[in-house]
């Protein structure tokens, strides 16, 4: 065990956390793991942490100058993080801070340059670039000025840009909801268990004064700041009188066998989440999906068609209330790690290939009484009961010809995004590459997973195609 780790486990118990024997820590490439010492049953305890032992915005030393701010969510945890880490060994969450990584390989903290390699075409390409740029203002307009002005004395290089965004990045992987008078923090033990999909071993449990009284599935949330505050930080962590002093508690829920690790869970996620907001990947992971872009439709349509003939269908399909995912002011369609694409697209493609006369009538249903059922009768050829295979009869109807075609052509134009490398190359490139080159790694396996939905995609459409 390393001199980090026995320093952990002594600042544990200086802190009153209950960490069971029957749990061991282990280091590897990469980080800390928790294995099991003998088997664990379903029930048992085997870790409860004092709510305060957590670094918040409400135990932490900076929660005045937090506080008198104005700042909370996560910006304001990330804020007493960065005032803890600079006080070295005065802090009283020393002996967890050296456990923790300097920084998250997320793409949050990956240069633009690695960002435009490494995610051109994916899910999280256009979206790290807006994260990046949107903290990047946080920072200016919120922390720069506490260094710049000098009356909280801070230290410019423990609170520069890079040491923000190193912040956030611990924060958006590590922080848990504690409870509501606390909001989010780092919870120590909690937040070293690593995360397996649908195989979890473990769960957090919040206390009842959170109104849930149930495990964590998300692993962080938005929390406030800190404060610049002269009192000790030995005074910080047990001065919060309006807390509720019940412990968090980490139970078994599914049996480990001796010497295998303990998984907690961060929920059900894609790999383009997992990767976002945790730094890493899994194969073959059955909640992943990919987007399809309302412009790239109307990109399409308008190459197909024409510019107001897309329009006009466009309006149709929104007239009669349909509406794809909407996510920072971008509207999407989902594809299911099967290739199945979202009904809503189905319905927009119908109506954009539907024959003139067929169109006419639908058109002709609105203003009239009774017009929403009247649409999905002539969209649905009448299949709009709730008797068994409805669903399945509809996307039938809605899968002629011509939108299978356009299913096909439209996963031609969100694969070109990747780039001139096939799905062939990446694969080739995944196969030689080393999971210790992280950023390169797990890269190639969102590439690789979006790109086969895409196959998928393509297959179910063509199949569909064959059989009318």
């Amino acid at each position: 065990m390393t001199r980090s780790l026995r320093a952990f486990k002594r600042w544990m118990r200086s802190q009153e956390i209950d960490c069971s024997d029957t749990l061991a820590f282990k280091e590897d490439d990469q980080g800390i793991l928790v294995q099991a010492v003998c088997d664990l049953k379903e029930g048992d305890l085997v870790a409860t942490i004092p709510k305060q032992a957590c670094l918040t915005i409400k135990t932490s030393v900076a929660k005045e100058l937090i506080e008198e701010t104005g700042l909370d969510g996560s910006l304001g945890l990330s804020l007493a993080l960065m005032f803890e880490g600079s006080l070295g060994q005065e802090s009283a969450w020393y002996g967890y801070l050296q456990v923790l990584p300097d920084r998250e390989c997320i793409p949050l903290v990956w240069s633009l340059e690695e960002v435009d390699a490494l995610l051109m075409g994916t899910e999280l390409h256009k979206i790290v670039k807006e994260d990046k740029a949107l903290l990047y203002e946080d920072w200016k307009e919120c922390i720069l000025p506490l260094i710049t002005s000098g009356s909280s004395k801070l230290d410019p290089s423990s609170f520069g840009v890079e040491q923000y965004f190193a912040a956030k990045s611990l924060v958006t992987s590590r922080a848990f909801e504690i409870d509501d008078f606390h909001g989010s923090g780092m919870v120590p033990l909690a937040d070293l268990f690593n995360h397996k999909t649908g195989a979890e071993n473990v769960h957090f449990s919040v206390s009842s004064s959170s109104h849930s009284d149930v495990e964590n599935e998300d692993g962080n949330n938005d929390v406030p700041e800190n404060n610049n505050h002269k009192a000790s930080s030995e005074d910080a962590i047990t001065d919060s009188s309006d807390d509720d002093q019940t412990p968090l508690e980490m139970i078994i829920v599914r049996e480990v066998e001796a010497g295998s690790e303990v998984f907690n869970t961060y929920g059900s996620m894609g790999n383009a989440a997992l990767l976002h907001r945790y730094g890493f990947t899994e194969p073959d992971n059955p909640f992943d999906i990919v987007n399809i872009d309302l412009e790239l439709i109307v990109q399409w349509s308008s190459s197909s068609f024409s510019k107001r003939y897309s329009r006009a269908r466009l309006s149709t399909w929104r007239k009669l209330d349909w509406s794809g995912c909407v996510s920072q002011n971008s509207e999407y369609f989902e594809i299911s790690s099967q290739g199945e694409p979202q009904l809503e697209l189905l319905i927009l493609l119908h109506i954009i290939c539907l024959p003139e006369e067929t169109y006419h009538v639908l058109n002709c249903t609105q203003g009239s009484s009774g017009e929403y059922e009247k649409s999905k009768n002539i969209l649905f050829e009448g299949t709009i009961g709730n008797l068994p295979g409805a669903q399945e009869k509809r996307r039938e109807v809605l899968l002629t010809r011509t939108v299978c075609r356009a299913l096909v052509a439209l996963a031609d134009i969100r694969e070109s995004l990747y780039g001139p490398n096939s799905l062939q190359d990446d694969l080739n490139a995944l196969r030689s590459c080393c999971i210790q080159e992280r950023k390169l790694y797990h890269s190639l396996v969102l590439r690789v997973s979006e790109r086969r939905i895409l196959e998928r995609l393509r297959i179910c459409a063509s199949r569909s195609n064959n059989r009318k």
